[in-house]
């Protein structure tokens, strides 16, 4: 994501399907890629096969939030670890978060930072 940022210069995100990780107990973020031990700077991807294949991902664990956030309208009403896993991703894209897919239902939306 950083990457693509890079080249587009996004103003915000979306994540849709947070749902799906309503059941697990940790959730892992890739926050940073590395190469024979080396860690590339942020945004920063291979440019040849040869390194991509080299490549290593660094990832964070978070705690789950094991519970379903179907019925959440607000994003103050998702679960605490939902919020904070929301949040980590906006820290390591250094992009805010517009909307949050919480079902499978294309209404099922709840917006980040503004009232729907």
């Amino acid at each position: 994501v950083q990457y693509s940022n890079l080249l587009n210069a996004y103003s915000s995100i979306n994540i849709t399907k947070l749902d799906v990780l309503d059941e697990m107990d940790e959730i892992q973020i890739g926050k940073s890629y590395k190469i024979e031990g080396k860690r590339l700077s942020p945004g920063t991807m291979p440019s040849t096969m040869d390194e991509l294949s080299k490549i290593e991902v660094e990832y964070e664990t978070m705690p789950g939030w094991k519970c379903s956030i179907a019925q959440c309208k607000t994003y103050n009403d998702l679960p605490e670890n939902a919020k904070k896993y929301v949040e980590r991703v906006e820290e390591l894209t250094q992009i805010p978060v517009s909307w949050i897919g919480v079902g499978p239902d294309r209404n099922d939306m709840v917006g980040k930072g503004f009232d729907y």
